[in-house]
């Protein structure tokens, strides 16, 4: 099946091409065909007839998140009806028919430069000769989002990490959706052909009350405490706040107490989860692996190592040097493929820890070579 993401550089487009990646990833592992033929499309795209031609050909389903959001008013109204009609006549063009996926929006309700111009994109797809599928999405947050860039959540996370308390409206509402979760009911109607419109709830969250929320993530956190993660939305969130973490923050220092008997110190602090340890033989690599979900720590008792990371489609790699004589804990983000190795002479003895006990049937672990 090919499916198109357009936006793919995007929040919801990226989120959206990590999740059909960890499908092929996963049918790989197992020795099975990747299942999707994944075409990511940015926005210079549509600025290339015959490479937007080209990405469409064949298509089974666009998931269409390309757009503009931000800018003048009348450049605004006029780039999303713009972008939907040079989608059409790329598919037109190329005699496809796929079942398109309109990211929309709420403001399409509103008369307003924004409003208007998502409500005639959707108009202008939903014309097309395939099927078509408006989803109306709420306030979008999750990992890498941009501050200061029409997501709220984005901005207050930036905030925090940056030791300031910015002006909140007390009355300020949203109504919040993870973009991974959005990406799933994006593919989901892709698979089961479900066509017409459809409006996942968000959680709704009074802005102060967000505020909270993510200081009080920040303050357990800088005190080496991971919070409970009682539902998917609090998890999805506390991973979109440290996420802004990287790469500078890491590696962190622990607090070791010393005295003549030896070394103590607290490798993590937490309501759950689970702990083991590993022991790694010189030269030797683990990992290669992201998680969509799970928020894991990896720590080095003894021994020296390379813990490297990148984030899923990009070529830049972190890397971190650590070694057991100064135990110094790198947190995993999600959806970054990350390893670490040996570099040392000795074996290498580290302690990882996860907030959630392992499930065969649901590991949340997609392998992915860091380094090529």
């Amino acid at each position: 099946m090919k499916i198109v993401v357009t936006g793919s550089n995007g929040l919801l487009g990226w989120h959206t091409a990590a999740r059909v990646h960890a499908r092929n990833c996963a049918a790989a592992f197992r020795g099975e065909e990747p299942p999707y033929d994944l075409v990511r499309l940015d926005r210079a795209g549509f600025e290339n007839p015959s490479l937007l031609k080209a990405a469409v050909n064949g298509a089974d389903a666009v998931l269409h998140f390309a757009g503009v959001n931000r800018g003048d008013d009348n450049a605004v109204e006029k780039a999303n009806p713009d972008i939907a009609t040079a989608l059409v006549k790329a598919c037109q063009s190329a005699g496809s028919t796929p079942h398109i996926i309109y990211a929309n929006s709420i403001h399409a309700e509103h008369d307003t430069p924004y409003g208007r111009s998502k409500r005639l994109a959707a108009e202008i797809l939903a014309r097309g000769e395939g099927k078509f599928t408006n989803l109306i999405l709420p306030h979008i947050f999750g990992e890498c989002a941009k501050p200061f860039y029409n997501n709220v959540t984005a901005t207050l996370i930036h905030q925090i990490w940056a030791g300031k308390r910015p002006e909140i409206n007390p009355d300020g509402m949203v109504h919040l959706l993870h973009a991974g979760k959005a990406g799933e009911i994006a593919v989901s109607a892709a698979l089961q052909g479900q066509t017409g419109d459809i409006r996942p709830a968000g959680n709704p969250l009074s802005i102060p009350d967000l505020w909270e929320r993510l200081a009080g993530f920040h303050e357990s956190y800088q005190n080496n405490i991971f919070p409970r993660f009682d539902d998917s939305f609090d998890l999805n969130l506390f991973n979109s706040y440290r996420m802004a973490s990287y790469p500078e923050g890491w590696p962190r220092q622990l607090t070791q107490h010393s005295d003549n008997r030896g070394t103590l110190f607290e490798a993590v602090k937490c309501g759950g989860g689970q702990t083991f340890m590993s022991t790694t033989n010189p030269g030797v690599i683990r990992g290669d692996h992201f998680h969509l979900h799970k928020v894991e720590r990896f720590l080095v008792l003894q021994g020296q190592a390379t813990i490297r990371i990148r984030k899923i489609f990009s070529d830049n790699v972190w890397e971190y040097q650590v070694d057991g004589k100064n135990p110094s804990p790198v947190d995993m983000p999600t959806l970054h493929t990350h390893s670490i190795q040996n570099t040392g002479k000795e074996p290498l003895l580290t302690l990882f820890w996860t907030h959630d006990l392992f499930d065969p049937d649901n590991p949340d672990t997609f392998f992915d070579k860091v380094l090529p």
